[in-house]
């Protein structure tokens, strides 16, 4: 059952919002993130590094639900940015989207922060 995502024109599960703030490019990802919407989320944080936008910070309040293809965009834009000389950042994870994280590790390679604003003040 697709619920669909209001204003959302993209796959209908998942909606990326994209700004800059600083000297960081914020990606939100808004509803869930699996192997049919994955390329939603990739596309904006390649394009950020291709433009040279190398601090990623992504607000995951909004983020309902990932999978191991989310995870593995996040990991493959964690390691684009490094070799840039910069990262990304997590900020405000669901419970439920901390729990992946969690129980594969991923928590240890990322910088993970409780708030979008602390992300932003680092």
């Amino acid at each position: 059952m697709d619920r669909g995502t209001v204003g959302s024109a993209n796959r209908g599960r998942l909606q990326v919002e994209v700004r800059t703030e600083g000297r960081s490019e914020v990606v939100t990802p808004v509803g869930e993130l699996d192997h049919h919407t994955a390329d939603l989320l990739r596309e904006p944080l390649e394009s950020a590094v291709d433009q040279g936008r190398v601090r990623l910070v992504v607000d995951c309040s909004r983020l309902e639900f990932c999978d191991s293809t989310g995870l593995n965009v996040l990991l493959g834009a964690r390691l684009k940015a490094e070799a840039a000389g910069g990262g990304v950042h997590l900020a405000g994870m669901l419970p439920v989207v901390a729990r992946v994280f969690e129980i594969t590790g991923a928590e240890a390679v990322f910088t993970v922060h409780d708030s979008l604003r602390s992300a932003l003040d680092t």
